[in-house]
């Protein structure tokens, strides 16, 4: 170890200025864009209450944003066939700028834009504060709860993917719940059970001493990230006969990755904080760079990279005229006063359900049209 040390080159200090003050401005503006969406659809659900006599605000597309499921789907529709779908198609662009900036930077979207994320970064600081340090829950427990959310995405892939056809995937978008799906989850939280309201309590008091508890433990989305973010080019590198091996990068990983054992941090809970790049205190020994190069990407590089991208796609979908719905004002007043008949398929047995209903369907229409070509 010795011999190793001394072969080391002289120590530079690493004198880079931190990027977690300019992550933080972007992360508490997304926050604010998104809050002032709910805003937006607070009035015009109130427009669709009062019947259309109330003043009238467009429906905000990017509330889409808050409909992964609905978005994965129509995701998966225009794989298979080319079509954006027009019931929610912000929520298109919006998941596909979110998995496309998890290809390129890593699982960036959690710590630079998710909402969510940034409140469990909140509440985890909180925590820190509380108990003056990091708790770590024990590796056998760990594993199995980290397991919970890539559960919970493989039964969305197993529904889509196996249990439904393309028929049925385009059957659920058309449908009248799929439309108002956005009114449905406004009404979840602003008329919320008992039921879900401790859920959501027991989520706050456990995120405080167990930091990022849901972004690590349940979310879906993570999950799905952390997969594609296996994909990414860039990563956080170590330069090995630089290191002084000071334990400060672990002390900053809010995902408990161990940086100072490895090269390259290869890892699905790895979302690009830069944490750990900006507490190193030896010049470029932890850095983000592209694998297979030496070359560094500049932190700030990274930030614009993390926004650029995911406003260009959005951006690309707001010119081409695929952001706003092409749902009028009288269609969501009449699908709004049949809102509580609206449901949508639970469990495995509902989706099989559902996809011979829409197959069925199909066959008929087929045959009517072939009858009226007669």
């Amino acid at each position: 170890m010795d011999t190793d040390r001394s072969k080391r080159k002289k120590v530079i200090k690493n004198y880079e200025k931190p990027i977690q003050k300019f992550r933080f401005v972007v992360q508490l503006l997304f926050t604010l864009l998104c809050i002032w969406i709910g805003i937006e659809f607070f009035f015009f659900i109130q427009f669709l209450e009062t019947n259309g006599t109330s003043a009238f605000i467009n429906r905000p597309p990017g509330v889409d944003g808050f409909l992964p499921i609905s978005s994965f789907m129509s995701f998966y529709l225009f794989i298979v066939t080319g079509e954006i779908h027009s019931a929610h198609p912000a929520g298109f662009f919006i998941f596909f700028a979110i998995v496309f900036v998890s290809i390129v930077f890593g699982k960036a979207f959690c710590s630079w834009l998710c909402p969510v994320g940034f409140i469990s970064e909140l509440i985890g600081d909180f925590g820190d504060k509380i108990f003056k340090k990091r708790i770590k829950i024990p590796r056998w427990l760990d594993y199995p709860l980290r397991s919970i959310k890539y559960l919970l995405l493989g039964f969305l892939f197993y529904s889509v993917f196996v249990l439904m056809s393309t028929v049925a995937v385009k059957s659920f978008l058309d449908s009248p719940y799929n439309l108002v799906s956005d009114i449905k989850m406004f009404y979840f939280f602003a008329d919320i059970s008992r039921t879900a309201l401790i859920v959501l309590a027991v989520l706050f008091l456990l995120s405080i001493p167990i930091r990022n508890f849901w972004c690590r433990y349940l979310c879906p989305y993570g999950a799905l990230l952390g997969i594609t973010s296996l994909l990414s080019p860039n990563k956080i590198k170590r330069n090995v006969s630089s290191c002084v091996d000071c334990n400060l990068c672990n002390k900053a990983c809010p995902s408990f990755i161990k940086v100072d054992r490895v090269k390259t941090v290869i890892s699905d809970e790895c979302t690009t904080c830069m944490n750990c790049v900006d507490v190193c205190p030896v010049k470029d020994t932890l850095q983000v760079g592209t694998v297979g190069t030496k070359k560094a990407i500049n932190k700030k590089y990274v930030l614009a990279g993390v926004v650029g991208l995911f406003m260009l796609i959005t951006g690309f979908g707001m010119i081409s005229g695929n952001w706003q719905n092409k749902i009028s004002n009288e269609e969501y007043i009449n699908l709004y006063e049949d809102i509580d008949s609206y449901g949508h398929p639970t469990g495995t047995e509902s989706v099989k359900r559902f996809n011979e209903d829409a197959i069925e369907k199909e066959k008929k229409q087929e045959i009517n049209d072939l009858e009226a070509l007669k």
